[in-house]
């Protein structure tokens, strides 16, 4: 199978963690990594044997597919060179500055057939994989991200730095539409909200809590969701979860009714957990970007597939993250 020609934009953090993963994966040939930074461009290249640029036009014509991981200011302009040029190509999250530029993306995009995919690479978490698998109707989910503060995009609000991330899955689970939203949220080191929650409400009655700081003291990904089939537990940075679920627990739940109803409650010798029958979630110890980024070169390959996230998915999330801003202006804090 020839190789696909790829490229980074971007040779910040997250540029070099996508170069890394495409130098070495069998479908990819990196052929290059562009920054606006000279020595950057020039280190990221040696680094991993490709050529360098700082401007990002000199890629046109030389690569098949294109990661777009400079800052968020400048999505839109990189991912309209490509996309008018019918390059296929990755951005990392948020799709872009606003909603607005988000939309035009998504427009060209199906203009000109290109595809166009988001980096929430988070939806390529093992652990979120084997919770998809699970297909539960969740009614209600709690996500909780927080971390010591990262001196990184904090340009940004914490909403569309890393809550987005929540954003995504809790939509991709909920699989409805968003009908309200209530938050609230806080800048401590500038005006940018590092602190937020936010409780959204969805078409089919599913509600979602959703927390993220970037002033904690410690990190931390969880997320919980109840449901009739189950109960999952999740812990994204161990990539672990538990889970119980409805059907094995039927004879337990009807025994208690009838101890209930006859007012033998004493009788029941044992604790509670023992009574549940409690399942460690499968999970396949895969890196998320290279899932991420597996998905995105075989839709390159072949247009009948579908990247892991969308760029209609990634406007989704751009929505409620912006949704939630507008509540949180709302309800400004003093």
């Amino acid at each position: 199978m020839e190789k696909i020609l790829t490229a980074v934009v971007g040779a910040g953090k997250m540029g070099e963690i996508h170069a890394k993963v495409y130098s070495k994966l069998g479908q990819s040939r990196l052929v290059g990594v562009v920054d606006t930074d000279e020595s950057r461009a020039k280190r990221l290249a040696k680094k991993y044997g490709c050529h360098w640029f700082t401007d990002s036009s000199e890629l046109l014509g030389k690569v098949d597919a294109v990661t777009i991981s400079a800052p968020t200011s400048a999505h839109f302009e990189l991912a309209k060179q490509f996309i008018e040029e019918g390059v296929p190509v990755l951005i990392e999250k948020p799709l872009a500055a606003d909603v607005g530029q988000g939309a035009e993306i998504v427009e060209l995009a199906k203009k000109t057939g290109c595809l166009v995919a988001v980096g929430h690479s988070e939806r390529c978490n093992p652990v979120v994989q084997a919770m998809k698998r699970l297909e539960i109707e969740p009614k209600f989910i709690e996500a909780t991200r927080i971390s010591p503060y990262p001196f990184r995009s904090t340009e940004i609000s914490v909403v569309l730095d890393i809550m987005i991330h929540d954003i995504d899955i809790i939509l991709s689970l909920a699989a409805s539409r968003v009908v309200k939203v209530d938050a609230v949220g806080v800048g401590v080191i500038d005006e940018n909200e590092d602190i937020c929650n936010a409780r959204i409400v969805f078409e089919n009655g599913c509600i979602a809590n959703v927390t993220a700081s970037r002033l904690a003291v410690k990190t931390e990904r969880k997320v919980r969701v109840f449901s009739r089939q189950a109960y999952l537990s999740v812990d994204y940075l161990k990539k672990t979860g538990t889970v119980i679920k409805a059907d094995p627990n039927v004879d337990m739940i009807e025994k208690i009714r009838e101890l209930k109803r006859g007012g033998k409650f004493a009788l029941l010798k044992t604790k509670w957990q023992d009574l549940l029958h409690i399942e460690k979630l499968d999970v396949d110890d895969t890196e998320p970007l290279r899932l991420e980024q597996e998905a995105f070169l075989q839709a390159v390959a072949d247009k009948s597939l579908r990247p892991a996230v969308s760029a209609e998915e990634g406007l989704a999330a751009m929505e409620c993250a912006e949704a939630i801003l507008a509540s949180v202006r709302e309800h400004k804090w003093d």
